[in-house]
């Protein structure tokens, strides 16, 4: 059974840390563009990062969190990281992870073109 599934979420302060875990199960994530979104009460999903297939050589960035957060895989664990520094409290949101079989980044950020998404964990960034 394809599946991803998340962990890693929590309550932070501002200023701290988290990293976000998504292990796939039943297929390889080295064959998979992986975006991470996150998805804060009221709003729509956006696209916080995105790495590519394979050696996972290129990545992608919002603006919103250059500079703070990194996205990194694992091949020997089948696992894709988004490591979260410098929290602010507009990161709080369920973040998800997302698979689809593309070549490039491209597409990354449209969230309606994935087919394949982890069940989502809570960050909450508050004093």
């Amino acid at each position: 059974q394809v599946q991803l599934v998340e962990s890693g979420g929590g309550l932070v302060q501002p200023g701290g840390s988290l990293r976000l875990s998504c292990a796939g199960t039943g297929f390889s994530l080295d064959d998979y563009v992986i975006g991470w979104f996150r998805q804060a009460p009221g709003r729509e999903r956006e696209g916080v990062s995105c790495i590519s297939r394979s050696d996972g050589s290129a990545t992608y960035y919002a603006d919103s969190v250059k500079g703070r957060f990194t996205t990194s895989k694992d091949g020997a664990t089948n696992t894709v990281y988004l490591q979260m520094n410098s929290l602010k409290s507009e990161d709080t949101g369920v973040y998800y992870c997302a698979a689809e079989r593309w070549k490039q980044l491209r597409q990354c950020t449209h969230y309606a073109e994935y087919h394949t998404w982890g069940q989502g964990t809570q960050v909450t960034v508050s004093s």
